[in-house]
């Protein structure tokens, strides 16, 4: 059964307009990303399109650099986050400690990520099933 990403919303919030189930990309991109702990984890750079299969792989977050630069940047398994639309963020179930441990990749050398081998490790990390 394939694991969907969880919403956190208002209940009060019946607006108008296609979302949250529904939304454009470019909406969640900027969005910070937070743990549990409520520790900033980081911002969602880019959301990344498996194109042959028509959904969303990976939320590419970006954290520790300075103004943008320097920043290392984390592939995270899209069914990893909860969207939180009362705080405009995201949620990842992760301590700061484990993002440390993270394979992360810089902007200039990104992992082919279509490759099955690097993609099953990093859902493996995250503890999330893989969607293909």
């Amino acid at each position: 059964m394939e694991k969907q990403t969880q919403i956190i919303r208002d209940p009060e919030d019946s607006g108008p307009g296609p979302g949250p189930e529904v939304m454009a990309a470019s909406t969640l991109e900027g969005n910070d990303v937070y743990n549990n702990a409520d520790e900033k984890l980081g911002t969602i750079e880019h959301i990344m399109i498996d194109v042959p299969r028509g959904r969303v792989a990976y939320a590419v977050l970006s954290r520790g650099g300075i103004l943008g630069m320097g920043d290392k940047l984390f592939a995270i398994p899209w069914s990893a986050l909860t969207l939180d639309t009362q705080r405009k963020c995201f949620l990842l179930d992760v301590p700061e400690q484990r993002m440390k441990d993270a394979e992360g990749f810089d902007k200039d050398a990104w992992p082919r990520m279509a490759d099955l081998s690097w993609a099953t490790r990093t859902h493996e990390f995250y503890n999330q099933p893989p969607y293909w």
